[in-house]
């Protein structure tokens, strides 16, 4: 009898806690439930965390999706191609791919190296995947001409998570900066291609680079590791210059990330320290792409999706902690971010 009872009221504790969660946006609101022993004392918080700017309501002036007319079908938002992924690596595109999926993509295609693209395609079956001819691990030489027919009715690219670092993969991205006439989002080891040779201003399409401090400093050809890495001031200098040379929209990602285009600039004011963890950068590359197959412009695409990133980054530690918080978490609160910034 005495056990039957402790069920009840454990269950029922359970749905108080369980309501207190979903009562997040309150943080100043508190449930405290204790039962009898020998039960557990059961307690809920609601508060929302103590990192500054949490929550950060969307300024009048960020970019809004526009409204899903009621006889859409999934072909009217866009078919993102995610070109990534090595031995070891096939969690980084599949994050950019799930992200896009969850920022609203129509379709998500995975491109991967035909090693991995079993462990690529077990991530989520709703993206699709596709494998192309490999090499130790990676994309064999020529690839981009066995990549281009993949490429041909993408609405927009997002190159190099988790592609790694090889002489096929320089060539393989240097092509597809030339000739890709589509949107595109350069990110990870995309960078790092580029960053080998090659004029920057020479590309087909509307491109958008998503760098981090080291990744800045290795595209001006100086040491990621330098003491420049710290310098915020003269890495968005940088960043302003680079973005005006090339006609390319550079968001460069840290605290207080700027968005430029050379004569344009924004900042962004969600995120807090617990997304410094491995594959949050991936995240972010995925919900850009997907702002560009649904029609923003880069400079537009890349505004919202920093606010988007960051809010969900937010939401994921006033859940979590930010010690504990993956690029996973994140992933599972984009829709947090979407409802807000419709509001």
């Amino acid at each position: 009898m005495f056990a039957a009872g402790v069920k009840v009221i454990t269950a029922a504790a359970r749905a108080v806690v369980h309501g207190a969660r979903k009562l997040r946006c309150y943080p100043a609101a508190s449930i405290s439930v204790t039962l009898a022993k020998p039960a557990v004392r059961m307690v809920a918080s609601n508060d929302a965390g103590s990192f500054e700017g949490m929550p950060s309501p969307p300024s009048d002036d960020l970019p809004r999706m526009p409204e899903r007319p009621r006889e859409a079908s999934k072909r009217d938002f866009g078919r993102v191609v995610v070109v990534g992924g090595s031995v070891g690596m096939a969690g980084a595109p599949a994050l950019a791919a799930m992200a896009a999926l969850r920022s609203g993509a129509g379709l998500v295609e995975l491109v991967v190296p035909e090693p991995v693209v079993a462990i690529a395609a077990g991530f989520d079956p709703c993206v699709m995947t596709c494998g192309l001819p490999a090499a130790e691990g990676g994309f064999a030489s020529g690839a981009a001409d066995a990549l281009a027919r993949r490429l041909a009715r993408a609405s927009a690219v997002a190159i190099g998570p988790g592609v790694g670092r090889s002489d096929a993969v320089r060539e393989l991205v240097a092509s597809l900066w030339r000739r890709l006439d589509c949107p595109a989002v350069f990110d990870a080891d995309a960078l790092w291609a580029l960053s080998q040779g090659g004029s920057l201003a020479e590309h087909a399409g509307p491109r958008l680079l998503t760098p981090h401090a080291g990744e800045m400093l290795r595209l001006l050809g100086r040491d990621p590791a330098g003491p420049e890495a710290h310098d915020r001031p003269f890495l968005e200098a940088e960043a302003r210059r680079i973005a005006a040379e090339t006609r390319a929209v550079i968001l460069l990602k840290g605290a207080g990330t700027l968005v430029t285009d050379g004569r344009r600039e924004a900042r962004n004011a969600t995120g807090n320290p617990g997304m410094a963890t491995a594959g949050t950068g991936d995240v972010l590359t995925g919900v850009a792409v997907a702002l560009l197959a649904q029609g923003m412009s880069p400079f537009d695409a890349a505004r919202l999706a920093a606010w988007v990133h960051g809010r969900a980054g937010d939401a994921a530690a006033a859940d979590l902690g930010q010690v504990s918080m993956t690029a996973r978490d994140l992933l599972d609160r984009l829709h947090v971010a979407f409802q807000d910034v419709a509001r």
